[in-house]
Parts: C-alpha cells; structure tokens; sequence
C-alpha cells in the first residue's frame, strides 16, 4: 500500500508543479499582451483571439494545481 501511495504523492506533486508554471506563464503572458510588450495576435488561432489562447493555458494550470491538491488532500487524511 505504501508503494501507490508514493506513486499518487508523486503524482500529485507533478501535477502540482506543471499546474503552477502554467499558471504563471499564462498570467505573466497576459500582463504582459496587455502592456503591449508583444503582441496577443501572435497566439490567435482560427477564432479564438490571442488574449483567449493564454487565458486557456492558464486556465488549464489552475486546474491541473486544483487536482493535484485535491488528491494529495484526499491521500493525506
């Protein structure tokens, strides 16, 4: 048992740390475009405008930090 337990901690934890770097990257992207440093329509693809593609990789790091911090709570009860 303790063997999947250090696997699902692991786990947790690549989740986490992927989660957070995108996170930030996708934060630190979208001050960034909005400061003009460079430019958003770099990012757009078909209809999706390029402040929208950042949000999403964002988004998406939010989500991944949420899961991986729900689980290494669920583990560690």
């Amino acid at each position: 048992m303790t063997e999947g337990r250090f696997s699902l901690t692991r786990i947790c934890k690549l989740l986490t740390s992927i989660g957070n770097t995108l996170t930030v990257l996708g934060c630190l992207g979208m001050v960034l475009g909005v400061l003009h440093v460079f430019d958003l329509d770099v990012f757009s693809f078909g209809l999706s405008s390029g402040i929208r593609i950042i949000g999403t990789v964002a988004i998406g790091g939010c989500l991944l930090s949420a899961i991986g911090y729900g689980i290494s709570d669920h583990v560690n009860k």
